[in-house]
């Protein structure tokens, strides 16, 4: 039988904090706490990369490296690391949104304290740090240059480095090594402490039966260290630039499609080296997470290419892809794949048979649902056994605010599905907790019945995105009895 679970979906930037910012200490304990209490198995996050200028965690400097901001400053005071109290700066941080510009000159201080004060007692020659070091230098080398050339060197991005550093050559990477060896070593530094944290606060979930629910992005940014290091395995031209990039064509979110601007994969290439790189992203995952959704599930049989310099992703082709081969392998290795495949959008019937050859659930979203008739695949009537529903997800508008804005057929069909006009978050959540879907995952801003100020997302989009955190007193108790009392009533 099934196990039949349900989870809330909160990225850690959105938890309450005297920081502006939620962090992996004691905040995501309590958060952990509450999960616990309310009968959830689940914990869904999104990705833990250093984000770039526009703080989408789908678009990261590193697919391996972890984001400073969710360094818990508190637990450098228990290292002491840092001496005595923290003291919040005398501008108030935002109550319910993130600030990033405000919290980063506030934290870096504080940060390159702590990272002085260790290296001076010798941390670098800590058996914790030596073993850290061990077992991630094959990403961490590469990762804390990459960080620290382009802090100094000037330029938009790598692909304006001297030519014996874009090709790697021994002599130069020494020479950047030496030359900006206070920056490598910091950010070493904080990723020994980034990991430290996360590793004891997944043991701390799951030593209450929660477990961590991760994201793959499929693609990686272009100015990232992933893409300097590895450039043979995307599709780029001889001056370094993409050929094409990543995207998805018209779709519910945007009439000219979403034009992503990441680089593609040289699939050929990446067969070559029996998908090496990608072995390792998944591997590194699987080890920091209890499940992973592979984001754009669909990339990984056929992806959307468009031309680079295009200005909307119209005008785009379908590629193959050899997701095939490249779960086999890993199915190979590791066996049963505790993997979800986000299967959003246009999907043919090749997405569709590749999931379900490796077994992987796939996603349900009920604001989806009413937009056609009964044979709606997001309507729950619908739904199997192998899928993660959801009542949207950090793309979506908040349950709350659908509901008020929701217009016309739509409206309609949707009172009737009901059976109601009265229609509130609670219902919608009670319905998705009810399905026969083994997974049902509310995003807190649902539970907590909140309007679109607490939007995560709004895709095609890059200002004002990703800043949505509770309040210190947001109170959940009463959420979190009503969110157990339907977790009994549906055996999740």
């Amino acid at each position: 039988m099934t196990l039949r679970t349900s989870g809330i979906l909160l990225h850690p930037t959105s938890l309450p904090g005297k920081y502006g910012i939620g962090s992996l200490g004691e905040e995501a304990r309590r958060f952990i706490d509450w999960l616990a209490g309310s009968g959830q198995k689940i914990w869904q996050i999104l990705p833990l990369g250093p984000t770039d200028f526009s703080h989408s965690p789908y678009q990261c400097y590193s697919a391996f490296a972890g984001n400073s901001d969710l360094i818990d400053l508190d637990e450098l005071v228990k290292m002491d690391l840092l001496h005595g109290e923290i003291h919040p700066p005398e501008k108030a941080f935002p109550l319910e949104s993130v600030d990033y510009h405000h919290v980063r000159k506030f934290r870096e201080p504080h940060l390159q304290k702590a990272f002085h004060r260790f290296r001076e007692v010798g941390g670098f020659g800590w058996d914790d740090y030596l073993r850290f070091w061990d077992q991630n230098s094959w990403w961490l080398e590469a990762w804390s240059l990459f960080y620290a050339c382009r802090k100094n060197i000037k330029g938009k991005d790598w692909s304006f480095w001297e030519d014996s550093l874009l090709i790697h050559k021994p002599e130069t990477l020494n020479f950047y090594y030496r030359t900006y060896r206070e920056d490598v070593e910091y950010q070493r530094f904080m990723q020994f402490v980034f990991f430290r944290q996360w590793f004891a606060l997944k043991r701390y979930a799951n030593s209450l039966e929660i477990k961590i629910f991760g994201d793959i992005p499929l693609y990686v940014s272009y100015d990232s260290a992933d893409v300097w290091t590895n450039q043979e395995i995307f599709m780029l031209d001889k001056s370094r630039k993409p050929v094409m990039v990543g995207g998805v064509p018209p779709d519910y979110f945007s009439d000219t499609g979403q034009l992503w601007g990441n680089p593609l994969y040289d699939w050929q290439k990446l067969h070559s080296r029996n998908y090496d790189w990608w072995m390792a992203r998944l591997h590194f995952n699987l080890s920091l997470f209890d499940l992973v959704r592979i984001d754009h599930f669909r990339g990984l049989e056929s992806f959307w290419a468009v031309p680079y310099g295009e200005k909307t992703a119209i005008n785009g082709e379908w590629l193959k892809a050899n997701g095939n081969q490249m779960l086999s392998l890993l199915q190979s290795q590791i066996g049963h794949l505790p993997i979800i495949a986000e299967d959003l959008g246009t999907i043919s019937k090749e997405v569709h048979h590749l999931r379900k050859k490796f077994h992987l659930p796939g996603m349900k979203v009920l604001q989806f649902a009413f937009a056609s008739g009964g044979n709606n695949e997001h309507l729950p009537h619908n739904y199997e056994l192998d899928f993660a529903a959801y009542t949207g997800t950090h793309d979506n508008d908040t349950t709350a605010n659908w509901l008020k804005r929701v217009k016309g057929e739509e409206r309609d069909h949707l009172h009737h599905y009901f059976g109601t006009t009265s229609i509130d978050h609670w219902k919608v959540i009670r319905t998705i907790m009810g399905s026969v879907a083994q997974m049902a995952i509310i995003p807190l801003q649902d539970v907590l019945g909140l309007d679109s100020s607490a939007r995560m997302n709004i895709p095609g989009t890059i200002e004002s995105n990703w800043k949505w955190r509770m309040t210190e007193t947001t109170d959940l108790k009463e959420c979190g009895e009503k969110l157990k009392a339907l977790t009994v009533l549906y055996n999740r």
